[in-house]
C-alpha cells in the first residue's frame, strides 16, 4: 500500500511512526526517510537509530521555508532522496517512511515525476508511508489510502510551547 498522511494538523509523522513501531514489533524490516527534521533531538530518531530492524536516514540541514541557498537545499534534498530510492528498491524492506516528503515536491526540490514513478516501481509486497502537509494531486491519486488531519485546536495557539514526548 501507498499511505500518505497530509493536512494543516499535527499528528502525521506520530501516526507514521505507530505504523513503524507495529511493523517492527512483527518482525518486519522498515526504512525512514526524514526530509526536513533532523537538527534537534527527536523522540522518533532516538527510539529507532540503532534498531536492528530499523534503516534511518536523517537530511537534517535545518530546512526553512525561506532558504538561504536554494541550490544547497536542492543538493542535500537529492542526496536524501538517494537513500530513500535505496530502500525503495531494496526488497528485504517491507515498510518505508518518507517522513515530510511532501514538501520537497511542494518546493520543487525533488522531480515529482521522478518520485511519483520510484513509489510505482518499488517492490509489490512493500508499503509506504508519505507524510507533510500540502501532498500533490499526483500523489494523492497514486495512493491506495489517504488520511487528511485537521487541526480543530492546538495547545501552540494558546501559547503553549512544543511538549517532549508529545510534539517531538
Amino acid at each position: 500500500l501507498l499511505l500518505v498522511l497530509t493536512g494543516n494538523g499535527t499528528g502525521k509523522s506520530s501516526s507514521a511512526f505507530g505504523m513503524i513501531g507495529r511493523s517492527v514489533g512483527h518482525g518486519l524490516h522498515c526504512g525512514v526517510v526524514q526530509f526536513i527534521k533532523g537538527t534537534w533531538e527527536c523522540g522518533e530518531h532516538l527510539l529507532f537509530k540503532d534498531h536492528p530492524l530499523v534503516s534511518f536516514h536523517v537530511m537534517a540541514t535545518g530546512f526553512t521555508w525561506e532558504t538561504q541557498d536554494r541550490d544547497k537545499d536542492i543538493a542535500a534534498a537529492e542526496k536524501t532522496w538517494d537513500a530513500a530510492c535505496s530502500l525503495l528498491t531494496d526488497d528485504s524492506i517491507s515498510v518505508v517512511l518518507l517522513d515530510e516528503l511532501t514538501y520537497m515536491l511542494t518546493y520543487g526540490y525533488l522531480d515529482k515525476q521522478q518520485v511519483l514513478d520510484t513509489l510505482s516501481r518499488r517492490p509489490a509486497h512493500q508499503h509506504v508511508i508519505v507524510t507533510g502537509r500540502n501532498a500533490s494531486p499526483e500523489l494523492l491519486e497514486l495512493a491506495d489510502t489517504v488520511s487528511e488531519i485537521k487541526d480543530t485546536k492546538h495547545a501552540f495557539n494558546a501559547g503553549i510551547k512544543v511538549q517532549k514526548g508529545i510534539d517531538y
